[in-house]
């Protein structure tokens, strides 16, 4: 079973207590493999990987790779099958998460990646996608808001909901609680992170659980794990 992580956004880098168990978990660092989440708003220009947020994390992280590849509709599907197959991390990226999941099923990623070996992150909406459920609220122009449910690649059982002007004030005013009756939703604010190894969920920064309506601030977890292990945090 492969190690999943959730990340909602870092405005600026991985905290320390976090980059100690990336690096405990990524020992394979042969190839990146980064899906977009805006695949068809690319410009002429070849993407600069190091403009990539996400990338960006992980450098200061010092979690260097030899190779990077950045998939989005400018590669062919077979090879974006077959960079994914030789990850040794896939990272779903931050952006949109309807433009990430349609693009996730036009280029048929989603079984290659649960069948992959490799470390996967996902990052605000590739967070979403990697989840088993997620929904999506949008604004109709009258304040009112629709909202649609999404399958996600499923990697662990629960509905994830990750946006940067989301909070818990937001969360406890229940957008969220018919999906909670169905499945076990975690809502994360910024800043904020979930690891999922061997079925165990750590957390670390603010999460919440929202189960049959009912909300709950979850306790970090992922740093006293890091303690136990001795690692200087």
């Amino acid at each position: 079973m492969s190690t999943h992580y959730y990340f909602s956004w870092f405005n600026h880098f991985f905290p320390e207590k976090l980059v100690h168990c990336l690096h405990e978990d990524i020992q394979d660092r042969k190839s990146l493999v980064m899906i977009s989440a805006d695949p068809s708003g690319y410009t002429g220009e070849p993407i600069n990987i190091d403009d990539v947020s996400e990338c960006t994390w992980l450098n200061q992280a010092n979690i260097i790779f030899d190779e990077y590849h950045f998939i989005d509709y400018r590669m062919q599907k077979e090879d974006a099958q077959r960079f994914i197959q030789g990850a040794s991390v896939i990272f779903l990226c931050g952006g949109d998460p309807v433009l990430q999941n349609d693009f996730l099923a036009d280029y048929e990623l989603s079984d290659v990646i649960k069948n992959s070996n490799a470390v996967i992150m996902g990052a605000s909406a590739g967070a979403l996608n990697m989840a088993a459920e997620w929904l999506c609220l949008k604004n109709t122009g009258n304040e009112v808001e629709t909202s649609t449910i999404y399958d996600g690649i499923g990697f662990d059982h629960f509905a994830y909901e990750s946006h940067a002007k989301r909070d818990y004030a937001t969360f406890v005013e229940g957008y969220l609680f018919p999906l909670s009756e169905e499945i076990d939703v975690y809502a994360a604010e910024q800043e904020s992170a979930m690891r999922v190894k061997d079925g165990k969920i750590e957390i670390m920064g603010p999460v919440y659980l929202i189960s049959h309506s009912k909300i709950q601030k979850l306790v970090e977890t992922l740093l006293k794990r890091c303690n136990s292990n001795g690692l200087e945090l």
